[in-house]
Order: C-alpha cells, then structure tokens, then sequence
C-alpha cells in the first residue's frame, strides 16, 4: 500500500479535503481524466453572445447605452435645425451657396432646399461618430444573431433604417462635399422605440419581477404616439423649406391639429411633397393607432377580469384582508361585506377577493357601487400560485378569509380544495392569520394550525339538535352573531315586530373587568351577584369571564367564582359599553352617599330608557332606592298584616356560604329518575352509566361526558323498523317510549350527524328528559357510524325518505314532537341557484298539512327560500310580513328576513346564516369558542351550558324578567339570556262585529297548556279581554252547512262596510275548506296506517297550531312582563365544577325552581 501511495503523484490541493471528507484511499490509484463542461461557451463568439444578449444585466446595459444614442441623435437634429439659416445659403460642403431667398417667389420646387442643409463641423463629428458606434453595434448583433437566414435579418425594418441613418454620415468621411447631405436622422425616434421596448423586458428580467402587459402597451402606444408627431413635425419641417418657411414650432403645431382631426387650417403644407408626407403618416396613423388600441382595449378588458394587481404602495400604508372563495356569489358577498364593514373601526380596510372564476353581472354591478368600489378589489387568480398570492399582497394582509363552497354535490372534494387554499397561503404567508370554513367534521384536523376554524356541519347538527330541546336556538344564536343596531322594525305598528327587532340588536361583548363601569363595582362579589346587579342596575347581562392565568372562557362559572379586576368579562347588550353614555338621575346625584352599597335591602328595577344612535347608546341609570309601599318588593315579603303575604324572593348573596346554591347534582338525580321509572314499569329497565363515547366517527371531536350503555347494542338493534333475535320490535308504537320522538332525516349518516346525537345525550340532561332519537336516512349507513351511536341509549335507524309517507308512519312520526329536516347534498346544485331547496320545501310543505300539530326544523340551502316554509298563499299577514322584510332591506338591515315566521319561531335555519360568525371572529376572537360552549360542541371543566324552562301557572306570581332573573341567582345560580314567546294569533284582518281594520288580533297567554289536549284554540283578544275558542264545527256537517248558509246570506246585505265583511266572509270559508281539507288528509294518513298494521289511536287530525307565532327576545328589558307558556334560555353552571365539594347537599330541586310565596317553598328555593 504504501508503494503505491509513493508511486502515486499527490492530488492538486482543491481535491484533498474532498478525498479526507469521503475517507476513501481505494481511489487515490485510478486513472482521473479531467472533462471540461460547456466547451462551445469558451469561444469568442459565445461569449461576445452571453455579453450582448444572454446576460440580462450586461444586455440591460447595451441597450440603455443604445436607448441613449438614439436620443441623441434626434437631440442632435433638432441642433441642427435651429442652428441652420438657409438665408446664408444652401449646397454642398466647400461648394459655392445659393441664396435662399432668390427662389422663395419661384413656382417650382427647388430640390437643391431639400437635399442640402447647413451642418455645422464640429455638429457633423459628433454626427459621425455615434453614426460609426452604431453602425458597428448593429453589425456586431447581426453577426452574433446569425441563425443562416441573412436575407431575413437585412430585410428588417429596424436594420434598414439603422443603415439609411448611419451609412450616409460613414461616406462623408471619405467624400467631404456630401457632409451637408441631408439625412433623416430623426428616424432614430423609431430605432429609440424599439430599444426601450427590449430594454424594459430586460429590465423585468433582470429584478426577477412579471411586467404588466397593461404597462408594456400603454408604454408602446405612448411611444409610438410621440414617434409619429416627431416624425411627422421634422418631416414636413424639412420638406417646406422648399415652400413657405415653417418653423420647427408651427410644424408640431400643424401635427398636433392634424392628428387630434381638429383641422384648424391656419397652417398648411404648400408644396406637394409636404402634402404627400402628410397623407401618407395619416395612412400609418390609420393602420398602426388603431391596432395598438384594439390590443390595450383588449388587455383593458382582460385585466377588469382578473382584476389586475393590489398595489404594494397602498398593502404597505394601508389595511386589508383578502377573501379567498372558489367562486362568489351575490349573496355571499353581500354578507361579508355587510357584515365586516358593520364595525365602526374596519371602515378604512380594503377586501381583496381572489377568486380562480370571472366575475359574474351581479357581482359586477354591485362593485360598482361607489360605497363598495373604492374599499373592494376582485382578482382572478388562484390561492395556489404564488404569483396571484403576491398580486393579492397576501403576506401584507391583516386576515385571509378561506371560505368553502357549500354549493357543491361534493362537498368532501371542496373541503380538499379548502385544505389545499390554507396550506398555500400558510407556506406563502406564514404571520397572516388564517380564517378557515370547513364543511365536513373529519377535514377539520387538516387546517388546525389556522386561528380560527368554523365546521359547517359540527354547528348545524347541534344546532338542530338544541332546536329540539331548547325552541328557536338557531334564531338565538343567528341573532346573536349578527350585527345589528336593534332598528329593525321599530316602525311597525305591530308590539311584537318592535319589541323583537329591539332585542335582536343584543350582541356579545367583552370588557376588561377593571376597566368596566358595568362590573367594576362588584369585584370581589360572587359571579352570580355581579350579573344580577349588572343586568337590574345597567340591562346587560354577564354570561361568562375568562381569568387572565387561564384563556379557557367559562359561561356561568357559578357563585363560587370570585370577580377579580383582571378577569375579562363578557356580556350581552345592545351596544358595547365603549359606546354608552351613562346619565345618573339628578335625585341620585343628591342621594347617593345614603344609599351606596345597599343592593340587599328593598329596591326598585329601573326603566332602562336605552337609545340606539350613531352607535352609542344612553343608559338611563336611575335610582335604586326604596320604593312605596304599593310597589313590588324583591327582597322583603310586604308587612302590611291582611293576612296574606306577597311572594319574596331571596336576595343574591355577595359571597357563597352554602352548597346549598348550587344547581342538583344530577349524577344523584339520575338514580333517583331511574329507580322511579322502574318502580312505574314494574320490570328491569337498562342502567345507563356516564362516561366518554368510546368511539368517534371523526379525529377532533371534543370529548363530551354522556348517558352510555353500560353494552354497545347490537348492530341489528339499532335498526327500529325490523325485528331480530334480541327484540321483536318493527315499530315506534311497540317500543313505549316515555318521551316524544325525535325524527332526523338525513340523505346519509355523515360524520356531523354524530354532533347531533352528542349534545341530546349529555351527562347534564336527566334521563326523564331524553328523548328517543330516530335517524330516518336515504342510503344505509357505513358500518363506523354505527359503531359510534351504538353506545348511545334509544337511538335507532331506518332508512326511507320524508316524501314516503310509509317511512314517516314507521319512524313514528305520529309519536315525534320535532322532525328535523336536514339539506341534501345532492339537491345543493340546480341550474338555478335558489331551486336547490325546491324538493325540500314541497316535501315539508306535504308534512305540514299532514300532521299540523309536528314541529319541523328544516334546513334550506338559502335563506331568502324561507318565505316558502308553511307558506299561504291568500294570507294577509304574511304579505304584510313580506312588505315589511322588503322595507327593511331597502333601509339596509343585515336581518331583513328576521320577521318571517318560521325563522322568528326557529321553524327554519340556513347555515350560511352562521357565516357571520368567522366573519365576526376578526374583530370578537371569542365568538367561536363561545357559540360551540353554547351549542355543547365544546365542553370546559366548570362553564355552564345552553338549557330552557317552561313558564307555567304556578310561575306566574313573578311577574316580570327582572325579578325571575334574581330567582334564577338567588335559588340555582342560573342566569337567563332571553325568553322564546309564543303567541295565539288569528290571521284575518277584521272581525265580523267589530269592523275596525285590526292588524294583529291575538292573545298574551296560549289556552292550549296541555300537551295532551287534541282540541285546537283560536285565541281572539276582544275589547274585555277574554278568550273564545272555536267549536269544532268540522266534524258535524249540519253546522257545517249552517255557517255556509249564514255566509251567503251576509254576503247578500250591502251595507257600508261591505267590502271588509266580504273579506272577513272569504277568509270564513278559507277556514271552512281547510277543516274540509283536513278530513281528507286524516282519511288518508288512517288509511295507510292500517295498511301498516299500526294503529291509528295517536294520530291527532284538528290539533293545529298554524294560528300561533313565536319569536325570540335576547336579553329583554328587567320589566318585561312574563307570559305563560314563555320559555326562557338559560346557562347552567356545571354540575361537575363542584361535585367534590359538594357531596353532602345531592338534593333535586331542580324540578321546582319557581315556588309559590309559601314559607314551604320559600325553604327549598332561599338561602
């Protein structure tokens, strides 16, 4: 070995540390033959080619040098013709000069005036010169450019006029007389254009930077603009020294006129040749302006398409956020916009929309709007490629909004799509924060690195589901997340329009506790005695802090929470408190010091005189002191001796001292639930136990304590309307449910219908309030799914369709209280956008007069398609509702559909209503986390939870929302957010003996309060306020035909008031055919049903509730009067927060929180 290391000659000093790194001697001893790459790029020419063409900068260079010659040249000539007197004479260089003069009044041309010029020596050597470095440069480029066509490269126009300018001014070297030969070098304007075209190009090039192809063309059409006028100036400049002398001035005067084709006639060319040059730049004029505008004209048009780019001048000095979609629509658009620039503070932000398909009309009509086109920008391009990023100024954006296509039949494909937009703009912009839309739950772990996710289909399942449970959640929570001044329908002469579009104003906001003049005052008190205070003193109403160690928000964290000066509160109210002017009463102003601090002691709930303008909001605070005697008293029962005592309430203590104000700890309730329902059954009934679901359909789902099986159920078991070897059940009937039925029909079992099932199976409903779940769907579900609601108690499935009416009747519907009817992806696309609900609602609409007394929630694809939900076609006060949803459009409400019925009663729900809620997560960054806390998809150790309580007679002695909000604290630490109302109503517009046009005619308090009663009320509100109820008059013919006979014969009278009786008498015999009609659909459902084999005792054919209406008050006023049958919105604090501390006081008294005044209940509800 070492022989051949000395034989071996040492390897140059470049490849030792290569060999030392690689630690391989075997190859010291090979034969290395050195091999020289690019060989062809040594040689002369190659490399004179890299210098003059391929290199960007160096050719940059050339060319500006070029650019910069030819401008001289022209400066040059211009020199020469203000330096030349043809007065002194005229002819070749050292040749004797003929006067200029002495042929001025000849009529022929004098050729010897055009050919020859006075050029100056020393001009002429600067002439020369750069004639040679341009002739040598030209050359040089046709040699290095040489591809074996020489005719092709002679032939150019750029060549030959190259040659016309250079060549002459080289021959006058070698002939002296030809230096005063004219030469038309104010061509070189032309040779000056080309080159800074290519100079550009090279300019973009060599920055790494994609020119504009707008920039290039107006820059080409500007410069052959001035290449024609100094042309055309110089030319007949020239060429009139043989005419009538003009001035370089008067030439470019006369071009100006001519091109503008305004033709004064002042100055004109005389000789014929000046004329003919004349003709023919008109003729060029003619040919090439006309091309160069069709090709701006058409960038012009391409660039409105795609939108052009986003000014990095305006990205660096100004805000904006970029909406990324896969195509826009006018309703999604208007959305975002209404709501984002809904916030005083993002007036001054750009949106940037970039979006991969053209702008439609619509769309295009709107931006056009001078209140949208100067804030918003539409660029086609794709989230995909870095260079439409860059065009959207993407890595300067404030927010990228990433938003799904819910339109699509295949809405996993367009979550795909989705994924793919937030990973480029993650890897593009890395500090831009992201707000996703995702559409299916098991995507969703794909974009958790962005800052705010929405899953469609996790909120609408529980949504729905909460609709089932706690009425019109979906128009609670669509309110809430909405912007709104509460103006709506303040016009409306109807109570319920104003007092409802008032409430909708109510929005979430939070405040720093220290910084609070709401909640300040009460730190260090009990969370529960700071939201009372808050919501009798100033009408808001705290739902929830946030403790500044801690980022986990907790709704309704209970009594035992401390207030502290750091936590964050947030609250419910019309405006945010930045925005409320707070006016003390003058007699407070007198009294305060007497009476600061006494809360406990008897007081009065102040009349909150709250006024909504320019976005601040004056808080009438009055005075808190005692009250007379006749007043009501909240704390202290009345001493007055008659032997009778008002009902009291006990007052909300600042500190708990006793479990005994905590809500019943339900793990004990659900024992003593499950012992009683045995001891009624009289047999075994199956154990359910709490504990997490063992199996979930999806990655990401939040881990909720539920009511389990303490066995998964068999597969077979799951399905209701086929019997198996465990049960022999083929039908609702035969099971015996306690509870009413829940019907979801559903096109598939998706991973999101799991989010259905959670929130109604949660540890904190008892068991006598679970309702059975039936999942009536298209298509068989997938085996995971079943192995995800197998460990769920009394949830089944079968498969059949809402337009078979067998699969209803076998589902159980007549035994349902709710049937929850969710969109179809395969009727999400039409060819018209709004048909794609068309099935849906006919199908619903079938339903509706089917079983009038069933509650269906359903779900449009569209919001403006709820106007067809129970839709009437001769009702009067729905085309009053329809005027009125057209006035508030037209006055610019984000919520013009809010007073349609079936939405204001929770009938009706649209998840693109809820896209308002990413939206407002840019300025409110809680938003998201506090609507999944309310809906159950999320669940915090000790935050409260979404629940609801019936109002009922014993109730009553409350009165008002003030007082049952220091009940709901006082007793079980509750507190209410709002109050669903639901009002008898008779549609009809006048009354038989009282002929004054009425547009309402209701009740305050429904007469129907028993589920079980199957007669159906019209409520009427008379002028001694009682209530009538009709008879049934459709089952006995006689009468029947009784009232038909009265109807004609009233028809017949004429009396003044004829055309309202008449009214009254159509409307009459509306009712009439409708019982008639009812008939025929109970005949029919009856029909079917023995078909069946099922039996026909649970259908109810008159128990109709279409004469009702509901809505929903957020956060109403403390002396709003309380109604019965009203259900009010709780958050209950978590029964787990405190079950350790609180073993000893397991005691239900949940089921009776409003007591009556008796010392008895007074014990159970006091502290």
């Amino acid at each position: 070995m070492t022989e051949l290391e000395s034989e071996v000659l040492p390897l140059p000093p470049r490849y030792r540390f290569r060999d030392l790194l690689l630690g391989d001697q075997s190859f010291q001893s090979d034969d290395r033959v050195q091999v020289e790459f690019y060989v062809n790029e040594n040689t002369f020419k190659e490399r004179l080619k890299l210098f003059f063409i391929k290199n960007q900068r160096s050719s940059l260079r050339i060319r500006l040098f070029n650019f910069s010659l030819k401008l001289l040249t022209c400066l040059l000539y211009i020199v020469r013709v203000l330096l030349d007197n043809p007065e002194e004479g005229i002819g070749c260089w050292e040749c004797e000069k003929q006067n200029y003069t002495a042929f001025n009044q000849s009529t022929n041309i004098n050729w010897s005036h055009i050919f020859w010029v006075d050029r100056k020596t020393p001009l002429w050597a600067v002439q020369v010169s750069i004639a040679l470095i341009s002739f040598l440069e030209t050359m040089l480029l046709i040699y290095l450019s040489y591809k074996g066509n020489i005719w092709e490269q002679i032939f150019r126009i750029s060549f030959i006029l190259e040659m016309i300018n250079t060549v002459p001014f080289i021959i006058t070297i070698f002939w002296p007389p030809l230096r005063n030969l004219f030469i038309p070098v104010f061509l070189n304007c032309w040779l000056a254009k080309y080159a800074l075209e290519n100079m550009i190009n090279d300019l973009h090039r060599a920055i790494q930077r994609t020119q504009s192809a707008m920039f290039n063309q107006v820059l080409i059409l500007i410069c052959t603009l001035l290449c024609l006028v100094f042309t055309g100036t110089c030319g007949i400049q020239h060429l009139e020294r043989a005419g009538e002398k003009l001035s370089l001035f008067k030439s470019f005067y006369f071009c100006i006129v001519t091109f503008s084709t305004v033709g004064y006639g002042d100055v004109t060319p005389k000789i014929w040749p000046s004329q003919l040059l004349v003709v023919i730049m008109i003729c060029v004029a003619l040919v090439v302006l006309p091309l160069q505008f069709e090709e701006l004209v058409y960038l012009w048009m391409e660039r409105q398409k795609s939108g052009g780019n986003y000014s990095r001048h305006r990205a660096q000095t100004e805000k904006h956020v970029v909406l990324c979609v896969s195509s826009l629509k006018i309703d999604l658009l208007m959305d975002f916009l209404n709501e984002f620039y809904a916030h005083p503070r993002l007036q001054d932000y750009y949106v940037v929309i970039l979006c991969p398909t053209e702008m439609d009309i619509q769309v295009r009509r709107v931006l056009q709007i001078p209140l949208w086109s100067q804030r918003v920008i539409y660029l086609q391009g794709s989230a995909l490629k870095d260079q439409d990023l860059m065009r959207a100024k993407m890595d300067n954006g404030e927010a990228c909004f990433i938003l799904s296509s819910r339109n699509e039949v295949d809405r996993t494909a367009a979550d795909h799509q989705t994924i793919l937009r937030a990973w480029a703009v993650k890897d593009f912009a890395p500090n831009c924060p992201l707000y996703v839309q995702i559409l299916k739950p098991e995507n969703k772990f794909h974009v958790k690195f962005a800052d705010h996710v929405v899953c469609e289909e996790e909120c609408k399942y529980a949504m729905l589901a909460l609709n089932c449970v706690c009425p019109a959640t979906s128009t609670l929570i669509t309110l809430l997340v909405h912007t709104s001044r509460g103006q709506e329908g303040q016009e409306s002469p109807e109570q319920w329009q104003r007092m409802y579009g008032r409430c909708s104003g109510n929005e979430v906001y939070h405040i720093r506790m220290g910084d609070s003049k709401f909640f300040m005052e009460y730190e260090g008190k009990s969370f529960t005695y700071a939201a009372f205070h808050a919501h009798k003193k100033y009408g808001v109403c705290l739902i929830g802090i946030r403790r500044e160690e801690n980022k986990s928000i907790l709704l309704n964290p209970g009594p035992r929470h401390i207030m502290a000066a750091s936590d964050t509160c947030f609250y419910i109210n019309i405006t945010k408190e930045e925005n409320s002017a707070f006016i003390f009463k003058q007699e407070e102003k007198q009294k305060k010091k007497g009476f600061a601090g006494s809360y406990g002691g008897p007081s009065r709930l102040p009349v909150h005189s709250i006024i909504a303008s320019m976005g601040t909001v004056a808080m009438d605070l009055q005075n808190t002191e005692c009250r007379p005697a006749n007043s009501s008293k909240l704390a202290l029962p009345a001493e007055n001796g008659s032997g009778t005592r008002r009902p009291s309430i006990a007052p909300v203590l600042e500190l708990a001292d006793t479990s005994s104000l905590l809500p019943c700890d339900l793990l004990s309730d659900q024992s003593e639930d499950e012992m009683t329902q045995s001891d009624e059954e009289g047999s075994a009934v199956v154990e359910y136990v709490k504990g997490y679901p063992p199996n979930s359909p999806y990655i990401g789902s939040s881990p909720t304590l539920c009511h389990l099986l303490p066995e998964k159920a068999p597969f077979c078991c799951l399905r209701l309307d086929k019997g198996c070897k465990h049960n022999s059940f083929e039908d609702a009937k035969a099971y015996g449910f306690k509870n009413k039925l829940i019907i979801v029909s559903a096109e598939t079992a998706g991973n999101g219908l799991y989010n259905f099932i959670v929130p109604l199976r949660a540890y904190y409903r008892s068991r006598k309030e679970l309702n059975p779940i039936v999942l009536l769907l298209d298509n068989k579900p997938e085996h995971h799914f079943l192995e995800a609601i197998c460990c769920f108690p009394m949830v089944y499935y079968m498969e059949g369709t809402i337009d078979n009416l067998d699969s209803l009747l076998q589902c159980g519907i007549i035994y349902a209280d709710n049937l929850v009817v969710v969109d179809k992806e395969s009727t999400m696309s039409a060819e018209e956008d709004y048909m794609a609900d068309a099935k849906t609602i006919v199908n619903v609409q079938t339903m509706f007069r089917l079983f009038p007394s069933l509650s269906i929630i359903t779900e449009l694809t569209h919001p403006s398609n709820m106007r067809f939900m129970q839709f009437r076609a001769k009702d009067s006060y729905s085309l009053a509702l329809s005027k009125l949803e057209k006035r508030e459009r037209e006055n610019g409400s984000n919520l013009a559909f809010m007073f349609r019925l079936p939405f204001a009663a929770g009938r009706v729900f649209s998840i693109s209503m809820l896209d308002t809620l990413l939206y407002q997560s840019f300025v409110k960054d809680y938003m998201i986390t506090i609507t999944r806390l309310l809906l159950g998809l999320d669940t915090t150790p000790g935050s409260g939870y979404l629940c609801a309580m019936k109002i009922t007679e014993d109730d009553l002695w409350i009165r008002t929302y003030g007082r049952l909000f220091q009940k709901l604290c006082s007793s079980s630490a509750e507190i209410p957010i709002g109050i669903y109302r639901t009002e008898s109503h008779m549609f009809a517009t006048s009354e038989p003996h009282d002929i004054r046009a009425q547009s309402q005619i209701s009740i305050n308090v429904e007469d129907c309060e028993d589920t079980k009663d199957v007669k159906e009320h019209w409520g009427i509100k008379t002028s001694h306020h009682r209530n009538s109820c009709s008879s049934d008059q459709s089952e006995h013919p006689l009468l029947r035909r009784k009232s038909m006979q009265w109807a004609r014969r009233l028809s017949r009278k004429g009396n003044k008031h004829s055309s309202k009786t008449a009214e009254w008498i159509s409307q009459q015999r509306l009712s009439l055919y409708r019982r008639s009609e009812r008939q025929e659909l109970s005949e029919l459902v009856k029909n079917r049903m023995k078909h069946l084999g099922l039996p026909t005792t649970g259908y109810d054919e008159m128990n109709d509730h279409q004469n009702t209406l509901s809505y929903v008050l957020i956060n109403p006023p403390p002396d709003t009067r309380l109604e019965l049958n009203d259900i009010v919105y709780l958050i209950r604090s978590d029964p787990l927060a405190h079950v350790a501390n609180d073993g000893h006081s397991r005691k239900s008294s949940c089921s009776n929180k409003l007591g009556s005044g008796n010392p008895e209940t007074r014990d159970e509800t006091q502290l």
